[in-house]
């Protein structure tokens, strides 16, 4: 009886177990079917991935890695084919920057599908949101190929048509509308595949022609291997502003358009120059297109985005008699806007002509209405061949030179020096502190307040007595504008400094540091006070800054801002110093110039009316030793008004100025704007 009862029990339980097996079974059938088409799906993603990969790094013969080899066939291709269609296509449309958003791997009647889309940076631009769609086979390892995944709406043996109706950039050009950054005749040196010979022949001419160019046997070769060479193209390897002199066999020149810098090294600093837009370029900017040029230095960068302009045509797929199917991308042309500016290209030549390879400024402006007729920097650098392509060697001797050629130092602060005293001795006349006729009595050429300078010493040229303000201007008297300024105080002399916005921003197109009166807020010293009084301590104007703080000499106390753009709106800040103050210091500069022992008396003999200060600030570790000196000279029309000079010299050899510098400019100047 209970053996019967374990048995029936036994029985009951036994559907139960076959059961429960059964749903494993089934289970475990649809988790493994379940895991392979997760799988399936990756596999799928992941060979998507790698296809588009491949077209990003322009790999383009490893794409049939990832197609299936039928499809490629059913579709009336070769592998070959296939990939000299993409490396033909995507190379002529100069495809970068090629990016895949959106990608989706989903199984539809039993067949994974794939879809996605692409961004591509053609010569036009940006080319968003192309939406590709696909099937994929071999569990997601390989892709259904069809012509419709170069570019949606392909098919067949469809072309696609890449028309380029490119921007003309915009020149730049003198306040005379005589062009400085000009759209020009340019000269590319190439060379065509076929006509170079085989073997030793061919070695040969290619070693002449680097020579010639300039440019090193693997330049030439890797020219000759880009995709898209063929035996009779024309290949380019060198652009310059002048014909090449030399012509090697095998060497051809075609003249065509490009960018030429007529005054050459004269306004390097200032224009700058345009070069090729590079990959970083494009993925920081979706408007530029890889064909386009960009300003990199000077003007050329500062106003890219107005001079650039944007290049206009189309791309579209044709079918293969060129009938059009679908338009890709179609682009209207806007060329670039010139700029005129406030530069007198004359005026620029003649002030860097006058530097004479040293190393310095030249800074000319209208003082009535701020305009910069010159900026000139020396040692300079030749923009025709960092736009057009520079050689090493030349690259390496503009880099290597200490005198550091592209440096633009018509915007780079330095100590003033004695210039500076011009400033100075307005702001003791404003506040009273300074009276023009009194005169000090100042013996030997050394001075110290008082013992608690320890042994640092004012020191001045001449041992002149007694001094007054005219005396101290005309023999530039350190000592006597050391004293004015600590009579004065630093609360006096700062509240008259700050209206001359030091550490304001102008509103110029040029990358200039701010100005500044000192390191920190305040002096904390009566020796900072008294060497800033004559222009030195740790006072820092560029050229630029200086020539608008002494603007306020020629315009009776109101201070003109300079302006590079000539339909800019002139602006100033009046009653900066007092007028009766601007005339005296002005009158007093007059006199440096007329006076015998005036320091810029050398300009009297050019018969100019000019009010002028020299200056030379002395960079040096110790008190009593020799440093270096920068030369400064400030003057300007003091009849009219019409010009004002500032010449700086870094570093200057012994018996040299700034002044003389200037004399070939200042005729200029004096016959051309009186």
């Amino acid at each position: 009886m209970e053996r019967s009862t374990r048995n029936k029990k036994q029985t009951n339980k036994l559907p139960i177990i076959i059961i429960g097996i059964i749903i494993l079974a089934v289970a475990g059938f649809f988790g493994v079917r379940a895991y392979q088409a997760s799988q399936e799906k990756k596999q799928g993603e992941a060979t998507v991935s790698a296809f588009v990969k491949s077209l990003e790094k322009g790999k383009y013969q490893q794409l049939p890695k990832n197609l299936n080899a039928k499809s490629i066939k059913d579709s009336g291709y070769t592998s070959k084919q296939v990939v000299e269609k993409y490396q033909s296509i995507f190379s002529g449309i100069s495809a970068s920057n090629i990016k895949m958003k959106n990608l989706s791997v989903e199984k539809k009647d039993d067949q994974y599908q794939f879809s996605y889309e692409l961004s591509i940076n053609t010569g036009f631009g940006q080319l968003k949101n192309q939406k590709y769609s696909g099937t994929l086979t071999n569990g997601g390892k390989e892709i259904n190929w069809k012509p419709n995944l170069i570019f949606p709406g392909m098919s067949g043996k469809d072309k696609i048509n890449y028309s380029v109706d490119p921007a003309t950039r915009g020149e730049i050009l003198d306040r005379n509308g005589q062009a400085i950054a000009a759209n020009g005749t340019v000269y590319q040196s190439g060379i065509v595949p076929k006509n170079l010979g085989t073997g030793n022949d061919r070695t040969a001419k290619i070693e002449t022609i680097a020579k010639s160019l300039d440019i090193t046997t693997k330049d030439i070769e890797a020219a000759l291997t880009q995709g898209w060479v063929q035996d009779d193209f024309f290949v380019p390897l060198k652009t310059t502003a002048d014909a090449p002199k030399d012509m090697p066999d095998g060497l051809e020149v075609k003249e065509t358009t490009g960018r030429t810098y007529p005054l050459k090294e004269a306004a390097a600093q200032l224009i700058g120059y345009v070069g090729k837009v590079t990959a970083e370029d494009m993925k920081k900017n979706d408007d530029l297109a890889s064909d386009s040029l960009i300003g990199r230095s000077g003007l050329e960068m500062a106003l890219d985005k107005q001079l650039r302009g944007k290049d206009g045509g189309s791309l579209a797929v044709t079918d293969s008699e060129g009938n059009e199917k679908k338009v890709l991308q179609k682009i209207e042309k806007k060329d670039g806007e010139n700029v005129k500016l406030t530069i007198d290209s004359r005026a620029q030549q003649i002030a860097f002509n006058g530097l004479n390879g040293q190393a310095g400024s030249s800074v000319v402006m209208a003082p009535k209405t701020g305009d910069l007729l010159v900026a000139a920097s020396s040692p300079s650098f030749d923009p025709n061949k960092m736009t057009n392509g520079i050689s090493q060697s030349d690259y390496d001797s503009y880099n290597n030179d200490k005198n550091q050629p592209f440096m633009s130092r018509f915007a780079t602060g330095y100590a003033p020096g004695s210039t500076f005293k011009t400033i100075t001795a307005a702001i003791g006349l404003d506040s009273g502190t300074l009276n023009p006729d009194e005169e000090l009595a100042i013996n030997g050429l050394k001075w110290q307040k008082d013992s608690s300078w320890g042994s640092y010493q004012v020191t001045r040229v001449s041992d002149v007595s007694p001094v007054n303000l005219r005396t101290a201007l005309v023999y530039s008297d350190n000592i006597y504008m050391a004293q004015e300024t600590l009579k004065m105080g630093e609360k006096t002399f700062r509240a008259g400094l700050d209206k001359f916005e030091f550490g304001k921003d102008f509103d110029l197109p040029i990358a200039m540091n701010k100005s500044q009166i000192s390191n920190e807020k305040s002096f904390n010293s009566e020796i900072l006070l008294a060497d800033t009084g004559y222009g030195q301590g740790q006072l820092l104007l560029s050229p630029i800054q200086q020539i608008t703080a002494y603007s306020v000499f020629p315009n009776k106390g109101t201070m003109v801002y300079p302006k590079l753009i000539a339909d800019k709106e002139t602006k100033d800040k009046k009653e900066v110093i007092k007028t009766s103050s601007a005339e005296t210091v002005a009158n007093d500069m007059q006199a440096v110039v007329s006076d015998e022992n005036g320091t810029a008396h050398s300009l009297a003999a050019l018969n100019i009316p000019l009010a002028a200060k020299t200056g030379t600030a002395e960079i040096k570790q110790k008190q009593d030793e020799k440093g270096q000196e920068n030369s400064f000279l400030y003057a300007f029309d003091s009849e009219k008004q019409n010009y004002s000079v500032v010449e700086f010299l870094e570093n200057k050899p012994e018996g040299t100025s700034a002044t003389d510098l200037s004399k070939d400019l200042l005729n200029y100047l004096n016959q051309t704007y009186q």
